[in-house]
């Protein structure tokens, strides 16, 4: 069960990682008040991410449900980390975008 959802595995657990990061060093930046929204998505999609992760390799019945809510979060935070300039940000951009797509494609295969 576990070969069959590996990259998409491999994708929640790379971005729930760059989501942490963004979060952390977003924090750090002069104007956090600005980033508030950045920071909520961050850690909102780095929850869903590993759920989304533990669910397939499990192989719970709700996995391809979860990972439809995992690719809209990760939409969701890619447009908006993607308003920031910082390079955390555009990371972080990146790879819910790839999140995102690795989720549509296993639901393809659920």
């Amino acid at each position: 069960m576990v070969s069959k959802y590996a990259s998409c595995i491999e994708a929640c657990y790379a971005c729930s990682t760059a989501c942490d990061t963004c979060a952390g060093l977003c924090l750090k930046e002069g104007d956090v008040k600005m980033m508030s929204g950045c920071i909520a998505l961050d850690l909102d999609c780095a929850d869903l991410c590993r759920t989304a992760a533990s669910l397939m390799a499990r192989g719970s019945a709700f996995a391809g449900k979860f990972c439809q809510l995992c690719a809209t979060v990760c939409d969701a935070c890619a447009d908006e980390c993607g308003k920031h300039d910082m390079d955390h940000c555009k990371q972080c951009a990146a790879a819910c975008r790839r999140c995102a797509d690795a989720c549509r494609s296993m639901m393809s295969v659920a």
